[in-house]
């Protein structure tokens, strides 16, 4: 029920592709989110440790990207799901409530690339100025990220306390809403 955190913050300048078209390569194996494709059990191809406790886990990631084109810098953010990096531990005791409780945990990371992808697009510095930002930008957002994906399995024990489930699930949902216009285009 807890969210792996694992990074790509590569800055990889290019200089070809308009903003709107760049694309972010995520790593091998791994999906981005879509609203058209919720997870399904089937998505969780990894083991657990031995050590693990948590019933599931969704390994979920931001993956940052940016390139100068005529010294101008635009920046990208994309949210993916890592099956080989997720997990159940039993799957005949992987119920729709578990399962929402994980979709969340993807969602909650899409609306974080959202707001990274909204505070990109306001960097309006040339690339010759940019110095420190981009990484500066990226490195708050994760933190952001983290921050709100301990807050969801603590108030929401982990799925078990249904009440603050529906509240998280609504809160989120609302939140992608009001990010819309930093949704990407569905493949």
């Amino acid at each position: 029920m807890n969210t792996a955190y694992w990074k790509t913050l590569a800055l990889v300048l290019l200089a070809a592709a308009p903003a709107a078209a760049q694309q972010v390569a995520l790593p091998e194996g791994s999906f981005r989110w879509s609203a058209s494709r919720p997870l399904t059990m089937a998505d969780f191809k990894g083991r657990p440790r031995p050590t693990e406790s948590h019933a599931a886990l969704t390994s979920a990631n931001i993956n940052t990207g940016a390139k100068c084109s005529s010294n101008i810098f635009a920046g990208t953010a994309q949210a993916s799901f890592s099956p080989s990096r997720s997990w159940v531990r039993d799957p005949a005791r992987m119920t729709p409530a578990l399962l929402r409780h994980e979709q969340l945990h993807f969602d909650i990371a899409e609306v974080y690339a959202r707001q990274l992808r909204q505070q990109l697009a306001a960097i309006s510095l040339p690339c010759s100025k940019l110095g420190t930002t981009f990484d500066r930008v990226s490195q708050a957002a994760y933190a952001a990220w983290q921050q709100a994906e301990d807050a969801y399995d603590r108030e929401s024990n982990h799925g078990l306390q249904h009440e603050q489930q529906a509240k998280w699930e609504a809160q989120v949902r609302q939140q992608l809403l009001a990010l819309a216009a930093f949704a990407e285009a569905e493949a």
